[in-house]
């Protein structure tokens, strides 16, 4: 079996979730996790089947953190979640081991992990997919990794072990406010101490039944296993993660999908030359520019032409800026997300080798254990960085389907096209797209109402302990639901762009298109044809959709 360091990049795997989920031999790749080096792709590489292996540096320094903590619970130190209890419940010791971690302290300690992940399984909604569920294992297994939950070591070992023998707990994919998953992901732990279900070999049963299948001890809860397991951010960063991957190839095939509009509508490629657009250099401004004006390489457009207007509508001599903006969004999402999935999203923080930073005070020298390290309460659990820039990339892709929506209903405008009006074919007298219009609106709309932050809607609960709330699960359906409407108003404007340019090639047979955009005619033209009558549109609206997720 190879393995593949975390350093480098995964093989890409053919094997599907699909597979996967009804049995199917796992792929042969091995991610090595260490907790600091994970990338997505590696990520949904273990999503599709890939080996986890763990970093033997990894696997000490759980063992050191997880002594330390337990080093603290016996020294009678304050611990959210193992000697005292969590939320409002704080104030509640649990136990004093007075020196001594005695069996009545562990009991009393085990008593509370099985507890605590009962408590908080309280999610609702169907299951969450079975691949988002993988990628939020993977997440949350690399977390452990970085060494600073203080779990015991099993409880990575059984995170490994689901992911390689395919056992995938159920989660409901509602229910969290996104301050951590905690009443999603401590279905997680349930199934593990073998008191919910899991998908396994293509069927949903008992936990038990499938470790038992599979050949997994389940797991025995102790000091801050149950803590560690419901209270970070796995559940709803998978679908941030999700998020970025559809946008992330959403704008990929953008600037074709416009290369192609401009040519439909005999546009003018002054407002993409670096003679205009260097004098102002926005961030990702020149690299999209060069892609658009890459993917019209030997394009008719760069001929002059009598009839070509000196300036078109704004929605298409602002893409260059509307793709610009959303590829940063995209980049800085990127970003906050490579680091949530590699540092420890705990509380408490379990740190060996602590600073002594400010120890000369009481308050700081309370969570020091001598010669170890600390176990200091932390915030580490708030995921705000990536929620707003999930909802950032959310407003910016809605630029985007602005714009896609007004240069569609341009592409029928024969007052911009020169063309039939709502671009008819010679002999049909009916509709053509003359009432298509309403579909793409009707997306635009949603994604308005979608790209709304929500980050900052909630009620304060517990106590009034937990008052802030980012929505991080919220915001990622969201911007998951916006790159869909996106691709189904891309397959409208590839509807009418290819429209448009079958027309011109009646009056014209000579006329070129672009490298980049002859290639997504000649394969859009193989899923849909040219409209010379009316036809019921559905199915090539599907047909389009389709065609942008794959293309």
């Amino acid at each position: 079996m190879k393995k593949v360091n975390t350093l480098l990049a995964t093989t890409a795997l053919a094997t599907s979730a699909l597979a996967m989920t009804s049995g199917a031999a796992l792929a042969s790749d091995t991610v090595v996790l260490d907790g600091q080096h994970l990338t997505q792709a590696q990520a949904w590489a273990i999503a599709d089947g890939a080996k986890v292996d763990i970093a033997p540096q990894a696997a000490s320094s759980l063992v050191k953190a997880h002594d330390l903590l337990m080093e603290a619970a016996r020294l009678g130190k304050p611990v959210y979640g193992l000697t005292v209890g969590v939320g409002l419940n704080k104030d509640h010791k649990l136990f004093d081991a007075n020196g001594e971690l005695s069996a009545e302290v562990m009991a009393a300690s085990k008593s509370f992990n099985y507890s605590t992940l009962r408590a908080h399984s309280a999610g609702v909604g169907e299951p969450m997919p079975v691949r988002l569920t993988r990628v939020a294992l993977a997440v949350r297994l690399n977390t452990i990794l970085s060494g600073h939950t203080g779990v015991q070591p099993y409880v990575a070992e059984i995170y490994q072990a689901y992911l390689n023998k395919g056992i995938t707990p159920v989660i409901p994919s509602l229910g969290t406010v996104g301050e951590a998953d905690i009443l999603l992901a401590s279905h997680v732990g349930l199934a593990m101490i073998g008191e919910w279900d899991v998908f396994y070999q293509g069927k949903r049963m008992s936990s038990v039944e499938a470790m038992n299948k599979a050949g997994v001890k389940p797991l025995k809860p102790v000091g801050k296993d149950a803590l560690s397991i419901l209270s970070n951010n796995s559940v709803a960063v998978a679908y941030a993660m999700q998020g970025y991957q559809d946008a992330e190839h959403l704008l990929e095939v953008s600037p074709t999908v416009f290369g192609l509009s401009l040519e439909g509508l005999n546009g003018n490629v002054a407002p993409f030359l670096p003679q205009t657009n260097d004098i102002r250099p926005f961030p990702h401004l020149k690299a999209t520019t060069e892609n658009i004006l890459g993917s019209l390489s030997g394009s008719y457009l760069w001929d002059l032409n009598s009839e070509r207007p000196l300036q078109d509508p704004l929605s298409y001599r602002t893409t260059a800026y509307t793709l610009a903006s959303a590829e940063k969004a995209l980049a800085d999402l990127g970003q906050v997300i490579d680091i949530q999935i590699n540092h420890s999203d705990d509380n408490p923080g379990v740190i060996l080798g602590a600073s002594k930073q400010y120890a000369e005070n009481s308050q700081v020298a309370k969570y020091l254990v001598e010669g170890k390290g600390g176990v200091f309460p932390t915030t580490n659990f708030e995921p705000l960085p990536v929620a707003l820039a999930v909802q950032q990339l959310s407003v910016a892709l809605t630029h985007v389907s602005h714009n896609s929506a007004m240069r569609t209903i341009h592409l029928s405008d024969d007052h911009f096209t020169h063309l039939p009006r709502f671009l008819s074919a010679p002999g049909n007298n009916g509709h053509a797209f003359g009432a298509i219009q309403k579909t793409f609106v009707d997306m635009q709309v949603r994604n308005k109402m979608l790209a709304t932050p929500v980050s900052f809607d909630g009620i304060q609960i517990a106590g009034n302990i937990e008052d802030t709330f980012t929505n991080l699960k919220l915001a990622s359906d969201n911007l998951i639901q916006i790159v869909d409407n996106i691709n189904t108003m891309y397959g409208l404007e590839l509807l009418h762009s290819t429209q448009a340019i079958d027309l011109r090639k009646a009056a014209n047979a000579d006329l070129k298109l672009g490298k980049a955009t002859q290639a997504m005619y000649q394969a859009y033209r193989q899923q849909v044809p040219f409209v010379e009558l009316d036809r019921p549109f559905t199915p090539d609206i599907q047909a389009s959709h389709d065609f942008i997720v794959k293309y």
